[in-house]
């Protein structure tokens, strides 16, 4: 009996089809918190809030899964079987994201308000696609997956027995879920955010304001010769030549633009303080260290996290040695208040408004923990922390 082979150009078809799979899987299994948040955002939007306290394990389930037909499709495990899977997958995906772009073309020209999710969360954070690009997206992947469903019969399964096969898929469910235990406990093992340790995230959340040089005329009357000063020789002129004052009289003053205003790439992040001061350019343009502790919902933040000795060493070294410790939430004003009372936190807990649907989520995006810790100096970020790792934190002097 010949052994059936798979054709060539078949075998592209279905590795491509593979590779998306597991590509979209990875990115999302490096970092479940995302993912649990991006659940989150489609409950929140299909008015299913009830389903809130199942978003991680839908986020645990969904990533398995995909990755894991990704893996049975690459090895040619159960082919028949996981190419309807492909099929019920991409079907299912399909009519969504052409809800969500029907909807948010709606809502931007014709002023409806589903509250539709404008990021799909299909590649984590890895690529950020517009609803409409997300349907294009599904269009596209939808044929390779029509032919391989339509072409199943000919693609022979590996060389295994029944229960080899579903041993061998086991392994790449195993692989996921390993890999999304761990990141859940730590951090993604490739940060995707904008906040990933060496970037200057200064330059891109804090507007850059423009710098002014101020230089003051001032006139000798007996002579009429003219002296100019910058500022800082203003403030000690008096101390180097006592009488300049008596000699020399004030003429003008001329002002000039050394650098432009500078909005931030990103817009909407700030540090509001009690009185609605935002403190964020003071924190991230300081030369000394500055450790802040991202919390961005504070009903939602693990407690264990703020009630261990690890924190307890971070923050008394801090205050020890002079060093900035500070909180950063998206919770309300009334919210921090009651957070600080009830757990005793001896730093002040600043506030980044947002729109609590719309966003722009930037707390809760920058670090994949709650609560985590970042470590920010001269608008550098040097360390990023779950709470789970504060122990890794140094604090020698």
């Amino acid at each position: 009996m010949t052994k059936q082979k798979e054709p060539i150009w078949l075998k592209i078809v279905r590795i491509a089809l593979a590779c998306v799979f597991l590509y979209s899987g990875f990115t999302k299994a490096i970092d479940p918190m995302s993912t649990g948040v991006t659940f989150d955002d489609y409950f929140t939007s299909f008015g299913m809030s009830f389903m809130h306290p199942l978003s991680m394990f839908f986020a645990f389930c969904m990533t398995a899964a995909e990755f894991t037909l990704g893996f049975m499709m690459l090895f040619r495990i159960k082919i028949r079987f996981t190419s309807v899977c492909y099929l019920l997958f991409m079907v299912f995906f399909f009519f969504l994201t052409l809800w969500l772009a029907v909807a948010e073309h709606l809502e931007m020209n014709y002023g409806y308000n589903f509250g539709v999710v404008h990021d799909c969360g299909c590649f984590g954070k890895a690529i950020k696609l517009s609803n409409k690009e997300t349907f294009l997206k599904n269009v596209v992947i939808m044929i390779p997956t029509l032919i391989v469903f339509f072409k199943r019969k000919t693609i022979p399964d590996i060389r295994l027995t029944e229960l080899g096969q579903w041993c061998f898929a086991a392994i790449g469910a195993l692989m996921v879920f390993g890999l999304e235990a761990y990141c859940y406990r730590h951090l993604p093992i490739i940060d995707h955010s904008n906040w990933k340790v060496g970037d200057n995230v200064a330059q891109s959340f804090i507007d850059t304001p423009a710098v002014q040089k101020i230089m003051f005329i001032y006139k000798n009357p007996v002579d009429e010769s003219l002296i100019t000063l910058s500022e800082a020789e203003l403030m000690t002129i008096g101390d180097e030549q006592p009488d300049f004052y008596d000699t020399y009289e004030y003429v003008d003053r001329k002002d000039s633009i050394i650098s432009e205003f500078k909005p931030a790439e990103h817009e909407g992040f700030n540090m509001l303080d009690s009185t609605g001061s935002d403190m964020a350019m003071e924190f991230f343009y300081s030369k000394e260290p500055v450790y802040i502790f991202f919390m961005h919902n504070l009903d939602e933040t693990k407690l264990k996290g703020i009630q261990n000795e690890e924190f307890t060493r971070i923050v008394n070294h801090c205050f020890e040695n002079g060093i900035t410790v500070v909180g950063l939430t998206n919770s309300d004003r009334t919210t921090i208040k009651r957070f600080i009372k009830e757990n005793n936190i001896p730093f002040p807990i600043y506030e980044n408004h947002i729109d609590p649907v719309k966003g722009p989520f930037m707390v809760r995006d920058a670090i994949s923990a709650n609560p985590g810790l970042m470590i920010i100096q001269g608008g550098v970020v040097k360390g990023k922390f779950n709470w789970r790792d504060f122990g890794k934190v140094k604090t020698e002097n």
